[in-house]
């Protein structure tokens, strides 16, 4: 249930806040100047993006150890994971937080979180 909150989170949070401010600044009865934003399903793919840049280390999606360890049913925090991602750890993993948006690392945990051995 976690996973699916935090995938939807993931989705839908940057087009709430972006849509609540363009309502605020268009008059009424003005046309809409901007185009409608439309989202890709390949845009947070939290599966595809772990397996381009994740997968070199944590091997079978993440499933078994390997430069790596392995991340199915991790009992690591979220919060861990989430920092872990964005900071990385010197000499053992990559920062990846100027690579990722945190709506792709939200992915990237969900995609983790999902993972079965």
């Amino acid at each position: 249930m976690r996973v699916l909150l935090l995938i939807v989170s993931a989705i839908i949070w940057p087009f709430l806040s972006t849509a609540s401010l363009a309502q605020q600044s268009i008059p009424a009865g003005a046309p809409n100047p901007l185009p409608q934003a439309e989202a890709s399903p390949d845009d947070i793919e939290g599966g595809k993006m772990f397996a381009t840049t994740c997968g070199f280390c944590h091997q079978d999606g993440g499933r078994h150890a390997g430069r790596g360890p392995k991340l199915s049913k991790s009992e690591r925090s979220d919060e861990y994971l989430v920092e872990r991602i964005k900071k990385g750890k010197p000499g053992a993993m990559p920062a990846y937080g100027s690579v990722f948006s945190d709506g792709q690392i939200i992915a990237i945990l969900a995609y983790i979180r999902g993972l079965d051995d």
